[in-house]
């Protein structure tokens, strides 16, 4: 999939520090794009959006 004009945005789980961050670009036709924002050129996972949807709704609660 090409991911050239996906817009990246760093999660709302990630660190504020800097360190542990991922980017997800969720406005990929029917998918959705997750990738290591210390590394924007590098390799990144695509999901389908139903499975990201999934996953998503089993994270624990943040508090």
């Amino acid at each position: 999939m090409d991911l050239n004009g996906a817009r990246w945005r760093t999660s709302s789980r990630s660190s504020g520090n800097g360190g542990d961050c991922v980017e997800v670009a969720d406005d990929l036709p029917g998918a959705v794009g997750i990738r290591d924002s210390k590394d924007p050129t590098g390799p990144a996972l695509v999901f389908p959006a139903a499975a990201w949807r999934a996953f998503v709704a089993r994270l624990p609660e943040r508090g």
